[in-house]
């Protein structure tokens, strides 16, 4: 099965929200095991959406849209998709019905048009929106599967997972598990995978790079659930052999999650002074339950007098190596080990962008230090990308040798 999302508003069209519609759906249907061809966003206007819509069906076999199902006059997914279909659109008293009470139940004041959410074209079925005035629509038609949403998404999540999965999905089990990996770029992991052939008709093996991670997504569709998921266990080993090193976890765990997991069972305490990062490493070990357990203290020293007055960095090593340095690295994590008294201290020091580069110490240079009773260790990176990135980068890769530090 193709499908195609169709993202409809002006305000997406423009830029001033961020499309996640879209990347949430494409999530869903491929874990469903529907190919998604096409993402298309159109404005409020009614002949550029006719358009797209007949587009769509020429070469879609389910169709997604959200957006365009409110009251107002610039609402008119489902009077296109009607005349597109050759459909009338009819009033459902039942839903109307429900909107009065919903109104009246709510204490809100109803106004004469929100009565045509209670509107939808011939042959068609609501889907429920349980915390939302704009019931979703579905329409089956000439061997075309046609699912209109509402656009604000905590609705359209809501209602894909309780009523939508089930129209859509065919009697075949589809089973999918997740391989998270880091450390290792996407194009050079799919160029492995590749070698290790084990895409078939019933198996489906992707790569999708994050920020810093890969992720491997296996799916897995057919008859009997028993055999799949053998198979699966059996692709896992195959790639667990080939890329074990670069393994943190399975399925949804998170990286910053497996760090608190390991020292929660190491009972070990970790402290940690960002400058480049600001915070975001800190930011993302106290988000994981259990952290206050192990999660000691995170300092932003982001000057150099922060530097020196907090974590007791020399004076002299910050004017003759820079801020930005193996030396500062090294005394930044010896002075927050001192200071807190932690199993593992963790220091991060580098140079974001977009300006302060040079031929010595270009954008991207990243110091990663790490102190420990046992272990005293500066690690350089170069990382790519724009300020934001290589942030994301480097907090993703001060993880990482946490992690592998704490695994030895």
């Amino acid at each position: 099965m193709v499908a195609e999302i169709i993202t409809i508003g002006t305000e997406v069209v423009m830029g001033s929200i961020l499309n996640t519609n879209s990347f949430f759906l494409s999530q869903k249907l491929i874990e469903l095991g529907i190919e998604v061809h096409f993402h298309t966003s159109v404005d409020d206007n009614e002949k550029r959406l006719e358009s797209i819509i007949k587009t769509a069906i020429s070469r879609a076999d389910l169709i997604i849209t959200t957006g365009g199902l409110g009251p107002t006059k610039d609402d008119m997914t489902k009077e296109i998709i009607a005349k597109a279909l050759g459909l009338n659109i009819e009033l459902d008293k039942t839903m109307e019905n429900n909107i009065i009470d919903m109104f009246t139940n709510g204490n809100w004041v109803m106004t004469d048009n929100n009565q045509k959410q209670a509107f939808k074209p011939t042959g068609s079925k609501f889907i429920e929106n349980t915390i939302g005035t704009a019931p979703g629509i579905y329409i089956e038609k000439d061997s075309k599967k046609i699912i209109m949403l509402p656009g604000p998404p905590v609705e359209m999540e809501l209602m894909f997972e309780k009523g939508v999965i089930n129209l859509i999905k065919d009697d075949l089990n589809i089973i999918t598990r997740s391989i998270n990996l880091v450390g290792i770029g996407e194009s050079s992991l799919e160029s492995k995978l590749n070698n290790l052939n084990l895409n078939s008709r019933n198996f489906s093996v992707l790569t999708f790079a994050k920020k810093g991670v890969v992720e491997i997504k296996i799916i897995a569709k057919g008859k009997d659930k028993n055999k799949l998921e053998e198979e699966i266990i059996n692709r896992i080993e195959i790639i667990k052999e080939e890329f074990n090193d670069y393994i943190y976890s399975y399925d949804s765990i998170s990286l910053e999650e497996v760090i608190i997991d390991l020292l929660n069972k190491k009972r070990w305490t970790l402290a940690v002074a960002e400058s480049i990062t600001g915070g975001i490493i800190s930011s993302k070990l106290t988000k994981i339950a259990g952290a206050s357990s192990v999660f000691n203290r995170g300092l932003i020293t982001y000057s150099n007098t922060s530097k020196i007055e907090e974590l007791g960095v020399k004076k002299e090593s910050l004017n003759k190596y820079g801020p930005v340095s193996k030396e500062t690295a090294y005394e930044m994590a010896k002075g927050l080990f001192l200071k807190s008294n932690v199993d593992i201290a963790l220091s991060i020091t580098g140079l974001a962008g977009p300006g302060g580069g040079t031929q010595e110490k270009p954008i991207g240079l990243v110091y990663i230090g790490i102190i420990t009773n046992k272990f005293e260790k500066v690690f350089k990176y170069n990382f790519n990308g724009n300020r934001n990135l290589i942030q994301e980068r480097a907090a993703v890769k001060a993880l990482d040798e946490i992690r592998k530090l704490i695994k030895q």
